[in-house]
């Protein structure tokens, strides 16, 4: 049995009152390793690092947490790589067809760093549905894949480009008109343009952050859900904030089976378009990372 809190849902989402009653229970996030140069990576007691929701239960197995925050790609490299094989080999890439093991990636990169067109803000983002397992969606106007620079020109804030950095060059992903993003699950493979596909459940998901703050005036601002085929929140993390201007930072989780079968991303406090300042942390994303979809059990 799974030890789990009952979240009421509209359209997959937690009702305000649930969001809001999770958000009275969650931890704060306790760093234990803080090395001379300012980067933080460790893998951490689910405890130490994010709130398993509900009353734990003696068969409850509370998943693995990696995270890590650091000035630049390097300062991440070891958390993400243990996330990696925490998660599993091979990287299984667009092989369509459903495995046994192993992971996804996606670093919005177009498969060559020389990418860097802006592309336009879509909801659902369906491009790594069939090939990855993976659809997106947001309640602003859409999703959109930049560089930096292309982030300041989308969002028409000429400091975009230099306060975010990526952890794979060159772009980065993000919410337009909203800070939130959901991310579900499917078989690799089932979903042919104009199909869903054959729902799945994961056993973790982590992604990389860029320009993450420090708790200030409207406290922690970048958070991960995690929630079961029915709904439930199974577990949630706040993102730890870079100890570096520009600097990266990264969360994961993972169970020892297949159970999250949908994330809900909260990505800085308000959506972007204003200056990132003390009221206003605006945080995009990087490298997405989750096991190999399972079929729903």
């Amino acid at each position: 049995m799974k030890t789990k809190q009952s979240v009421t849902t509209n359209n997959h989402q937690p009702s305000t009152a649930c969001r809001e009653k999770h958000a009275a229970m969650k931890l704060p996030i306790r760093s234990t390793i803080i090395a001379a140069f300012g980067v933080l990576a460790m893998l951490l007691p689910a405890h130490q690092a994010a709130h398993a929701q509900g009353t734990t239960s003696d068969d409850f197995v509370a998943p693995m947490v990696f995270q890590a925050a650091g000035a630049k790609a390097a300062s991440l490299k070891g958390a993400v790589d243990a996330y990696r094989r925490a998660l599993g080999d091979p990287n299984n890439g667009n092989t369509l067809a459903s495995l046994p093991s192993g992971r996804r990636e996606i670093n919005w990169d177009g498969g060559n760093p020389a990418i860097i067109a802006t592309t336009a803000p879509v909801t659902p983002f369906n491009t790594f549905l069939n090939t990855r397992g993976a659809q997106f969606t947001t309640p602003g106007t859409g999703l959109s894949q930049a560089t930096p620079s292309g982030l300041a020109a989308l969002f028409g804030n000429a400091t975009y480009s230099t306060i975010f950095s990526t952890f794979s060059p060159s772009r980065l992903f993000t919410p337009v008109g909203s800070n939130i993003t959901e991310g579900l699950f499917f078989i690799p493979g089932t979903s042919p343009p104009g199909t869903l596909g054959t729902p799945a459940a994961v056993r973790g998901f982590g992604a990389v952050f860029t320009d993450v703050h420090a708790p200030g005036p409207t406290g922690p601002t970048t958070l991960v859900e995690y929630f079961d085929a029915d709904g439930d929140l199974l577990f949630s993390g706040l993102v730890p904030p870079s100890p570096h201007a520009n600097g990266l930072s990264f969360f994961g989780i993972v169970f020892p089976d297949a159970r999250i079968a949908r994330v809900q991303i909260t990505s800085g406090n308000v959506a972007p378009g204003p200056n990132d300042d003390r009221q206003h942390d605006i945080v995009v994303m990087d490298d997405f990372i989750y096991g190999e979809p399972q079929p729903l059990q």
